[in-house]
């Protein structure tokens, strides 16, 4: 049977594989296991919990409600925030542990449950092994008092919004910002935000029905957004994820800034006010060559990790760093966040540019984007990427593109596939090396020729 957690906690198609009995009984298992600690000193355990808009946000937020309370939890329901919002309440709270009700950048019909530890972070592998086998043990009865109560958690907004402003040294006054917030979590907090942080703010992508996160808006769609910051001649433009945990930029040109680009920002930035942690930036094996190489100019060391935010913030907690991220957007900072925030990342990015007086475009120059072509080669058997001749031509392509490109081959998680990843200093050598090694790939590891 698989695992019911995947890399961000449980997704599936709303309905069909998330019904209302699996979040009872994830949300009572989730209680036993990490209400411990409030059991044994006598209280109740208490939650957080908050979704983003999707019309089947409203059943599952309300069936891991009912399944806390049954279950003696205390519930804090916040309402439509994003996911950063959820994991900054669990810890503001000081709650025993808190559920963020989202899918993220999936579209609509799919949803997912993600649940923070207590301090607002993700768990362990471990612990979600230990959840996932309650769920098919026998719960306790509550009855009586000792069954949870459930409360709107009134002030919560208004308590994320002043932890972001909180991270800002100086007002935004005199920029303007177009954000884009895919139909999702960030529609109302994210414009108030950035108005009460000074900046001229132009709005797209915030009309939420239920059925239209990330449909056309968002940082998986940018078309819009470079079209809206040319329209309005501003200044740079955000997008966000359904859950707002990332965002992606336009600059000033309508030109993507991604995450690797945005990384580079803040992180020279960082450096040059002595804030970098033991000068070191934490990025996944995804992130652009040329990431490496503007942190090798600058004296800043890369540690690279697994793709997957979690595992990104798991070698920053490890290691005492202070910022890291991927290059889809995931930004963490944590001075003031446990996981990737959107609206957080672009406060910091807005407050760069005032503090260097110099445009969003400038700034992103400081690393140069090298072409990265990506190819998945799926019917194969993803166990046997040590296979000889793989190798051979792996290190063929190494050995030719020597400090001016990279080879990247790697597993799904998920999947029978294999992802193969050239970057190159011309798009046409990474497309070359990219084919060659995906054709490799499918000669010497075809499922129909291991049968």
């Amino acid at each position: 049977m698989a695992r019911l957690f995947g890399t961000d906690g449980v997704r599936g198609l709303a309905g069909r594989d998330i019904t209302p009995e699996l979040c009872v009984s994830l949300a009572r298992s989730t209680a036993e296991i990490l209400g411990q600690t409030a059991r044994s000193e006598g209280r109740k355990p208490i939650a957080v919990l908050a979704h983003d808009p999707r019309l089947s946000s409203d059943f599952i937020s309300n069936s891991i409600a009912a399944g806390l309370a049954a279950a003696g939890v205390d519930v804090y329901d916040a309402g439509v925030l994003p996911t950063p919002a959820a994991a900054f309440l669990t810890a503001d709270l000081q709650a025993d542990f808190g559920f963020m009700i989202s899918a993220s950048h999936n579209p609509a019909p799919d949803n997912g449950i993600k649940i923070f530890a207590q301090g607002g972070h993700k768990l362990a592998d471990a612990i979600e092994d230990e959840i996932e086998s309650s769920m098919a043990t026998e719960h306790k009865i509550f009855i009586g008092n000792d069954i949870g109560r459930i409360s709107r958690f009134a002030d919560a907004e208004d308590r994320y919004t002043v932890h972001l402003l909180g991270s800002l040294k100086q007002s935004l006054s005199g920029l303007k910002i177009v954000l884009d917030c895919a139909h999702g979590a960030a529609s109302a907090v994210a414009p108030q935000t950035l108005k009460d942080a000074g900046a001229e703010v132009v709005v797209i992508g915030a009309d939420p029905d239920g059925t239209n996160i990330n449909l056309g808006f968002g940082s998986t769609h940018l078309s819009a957004l470079q079209a809206q910051v040319l329209e309005s001649k501003a200044d740079l433009g955000i997008a966000f994820d359904g859950d707002a945990d990332r965002c992606l930029a336009v600059d000033e040109n309508g030109q993507i800034v991604d995450g690797d680009e945005i990384m580079t920002i803040l992180t020279l930035g960082a450096k040059a006010r002595g804030e970098l942690s033991r000068d070191t930036l934490v990025a996944t094996v995804m992130s652009n060559l040329g990431l490496a190489l503007a942190m090798q100019k600058a004296g800043v060391e890369l540690v690279r990790t697994k793709v997957g935010d979690r595992y990104v913030l798991e070698e920053m907690s490890e290691k005492g760093y202070t910022l890291g991220g991927e290059q889809s957007g995931h930004i963490i900072f944590t001075a003031h966040a446990t996981t990737g925030d959107g609206i957080l990342t672009s406060l910091q990015i807005m407050s760069e540019m005032k503090a260097s007086n110099k445009p969003l475009s400038e700034l992103a120059s400081q690393m140069t984007r090298y072409p990265q072509v990506l190819v998945n080669v799926s019917g194969v058997d993803k166990n046997k990427t040590d296979d000889k001749q793989l190798l051979d031509l792996i290190h063929e392509a190494e050995v030719e593109l020597g400090d001016s490109g990279r080879v990247l081959l790697r597993p799904s998680g998920t999947e029978n596939l294999v992802r193969v990843m050239v970057e190159a200093t011309d798009s046409g050598t990474a497309q070359g090396w990219a084919d060659r090694l995906a054709n490799k790939v499918r000669e010497r590891l075809s499922l129909d020729l291991a049968q």
